[in-house]
């Protein structure tokens, strides 16, 4: 199954860049990363077996191992593509929450848009490391 982030906003050569890249590239699983501007442009269209996740404060809060069991369980039913949209500094529309198979939160605080990415890029790795017996995720 495709990972695919999809944010808003350039993250250019920073730290959060860097994050992102060190986790993606450890990912055994596809990666993919469509980077829009902060306003318009086009949200790619959703693969045909695809499920997509809006990180929004108003979602729910999983665990990293909640995470993995979510991408388990779509990937184990024929899900091809986890489409995650990272907004920009004022979030998502209606129209794109309504959409979402999942709301997702990273807690209750507010988080710069381009370190959400890099802590998505974070959890990914550690839910597909869950996934695969690795022991870089150690409960505890």
């Amino acid at each position: 199954m495709l990972l695919h982030i999809v944010a808003r906003g350039k993250i250019g050569r920073s730290a959060e860049s860097e994050l992102v890249e060190r986790y993606l590239k450890r990912i055994i699983w596809p990666t993919k990363v469509t980077e829009l501007p902060d306003r318009g442009g086009k949200v790619p269209e959703p693969a045909a077996a695809g499920v997509t996740i809006v990180l929004d404060e108003r979602g729910i809060a999983l665990s990293s191992s909640e995470i993995a069991k979510k991408l388990e369980s779509w990937r184990d039913s024929g899900k091809r593509e986890a489409r995650f949209l990272v907004g920009a500094a004022d979030g998502h529309d209606e129209r794109e929450r309504d959409q979402a198979d999942l709301l997702l939160s990273f807690g209750p605080a507010t988080w710069p848009h381009l370190l959400v990415r890099a802590m998505l890029a974070e959890q990914l790795f550690r839910a597909t490391s869950i996934l695969a017996n690795h022991p870089y995720h150690r409960e505890g």
